[in-house]
């Protein structure tokens, strides 16, 4: 596709025509309530949310697209200065509300553009989207992927988020004399706190924001915001501290719950910093603290396996996430087999180029060979194949170098900030037919 047609998740000027996955403030950097440089096309909950995010928003400017169906938009080709028919479905990506992949097909081809997703195999929604995609591509090859890498690394094995859940159940029910306080963003992990409530039959209390995307999502009997109902309490990922844990454990008995896909922190993690779910974990030292004073693993039939964690007095991690892990990642790619594969993660301390381990399951092999060069080009070090414990419990294969990288090529000062703004400032693409470099 040329560019100068399409962008998703990317909003600077130079499109025609603009497409939203979800509204996680990584897709949405750039967006603004003054925006107002093309439709904007996007799933039926996350325009029904939109107002929230953007008060005062043009919502002239907003196309619904029907999950499942095909919809068309006419282009005009920069090149040509003649016009093409854009086909494109929405499917459903399984990760916050109104998350959605986008399956593009015209005269250039088939693109799949992921955005976040989790495709969990016990997931019936996964299933579904399984065969949205085999039946809208049942007479076509896809050309290019555009994959969630968060998690494109062997070392991140984690299961179902059904699985995560009972753990969660079960932390909060063996401290039956604690508030419980559990991290969640604005948007994400309603079904974790469904089930908590539905189980425990109990109300949950949230901030006032979150309570009014609770009830436009239709769930108006099950939170609050009176802190005299229930012990149990999501609250603001940015306010979930260490020092916040030990100033109310001076009033009541409170644990934390971080629902993570990376419940790792360093030794020296204090005080005000944050704690942060599905970004990286910080680097110190040269080398990735995994440091849990307590942990429990049990084997689940449905391929993970369970670790849940407790790194300080107060606070417990499990492994809950709304990415796939990399298992998952790698089952999407041999279901898909797309011809080239990029990651819409660019910048990461965890995550490598996904043609680096899934190119050999492409289509077309070339793309793999050419990053193979890129990469003794820059001279990165050769590899070697060992089985590792990882520290979700669940042995992975896991790339080490031969020799070890000397200390100044590390960074001691890298921190999830920084990650997270990179990552926001690189996320998304203008869908351009290229050569993968």
């Amino acid at each position: 596709m040329e560019s100068g047609m399409v962008s998703v998740d990317r909003w600077c000027a130079g499109s025609q025509v603009y497409f939203l996955t979800h509204l996680h403030a990584d897709h949405i950097r750039g967006l603004t309530p003054k925006w107002t440089r093309g439709p904007l096309y996007c799933s039926r909950i996350t325009a029904k949310l939109f107002p929230i995010k953007f008060p005062g928003f043009d919502l002239s400017l907003i196309r619904i697209v029907e999950i499942g169906h095909w919809h068309s938009v006419s282009l005009l080709s920069p090149s040509s200065v003649s016009s093409t028919i854009l086909y494109f479905m929405a499917i459903d990506a399984h990760h916050c509300p109104g998350a959605v992949m986008y399956l593009f097909r015209g005269e250039f081809g088939c693109t799949l553009y992921t955005g976040d997703f989790r495709w969990e195999s016990t997931s019936e929604r996964a299933q579904t989207g399984r065969t949205m995609l085999l039946k809208a591509m049942q007479d076509v090859k896809l050309d290019m992927l555009y994959l969630d890498n968060t998690y494109c690394n062997p070392t991140y094995c984690f299961p179902s988020r059904e699985v995560a859940a009972r753990q969660v159940l079960s932390i909060i029910t063996s401290h039956p004399n604690h508030d419980i306080v559990i991290a969640v963003d604005t948007l994400g992990k309603e079904n974790l706190l469904l089930y908590i409530s539905r189980v425990l039959k109990t109300k949950i209390w949230v901030w006032p924001e979150r309570l009014q995307i609770m009830h436009l999502l239709g769930f108006h009997d099950i939170f609050t915001t009176k802190t005299s109902v229930t012990r149990i309490r999501a609250v603001p990922r940015y306010s979930f501290n260490i020092e916040t844990l030990e100033g109310l454990n001076t009033m009541c008995p409170t644990i934390g719950i971080m629902p993570s896909g990376l419940p790792w922190a360093p030794k020296s993690f204090r005080g005000k910093e944050k704690l942060s779910s599905e970004s990286p974990p910080l680097l110190l030292d040269n080398r990735w603290h995994t440091d849990i004073a307590t942990s429990s693993t049990s084997s689940k039939p449905n391929g993970g396996s369970l670790s849940s964690g407790r790194y300080d007095h107060y606070i417990y991690t499990i492994p809950y996430s709304d990415h796939s892990c990399f298992s998952e990642l790698q089952k999407f790619v041999e279901f898909l087999k797309p011809t080239n594969i990029k990651g819409i993660v660019s910048s990461s301390a965890s995550n490598v180029d996904p043609l680096y381990h899934f190119g050999s399951l492409c289509r077309i092999q070339q793309a793999s060979e050419l990053l193979c060069q890129r990469l003794k080009s820059k001279r990165y070090e050769k590899v070697g194949v060992i089985g590792m414990k990882s520290p979700f419990g669940c042995t992975s294969t896991m790339q080490l170098g031969r020799k070890r990288r000397k200390r100044q090529n590390f960074s001691a000062s890298i921190h999830v900030s920084r990650v997270r703004l990179l990552r926001r400032e690189r996320q998304g693409v203008k869908i351009v037919d290229t050569d993968p470099d």
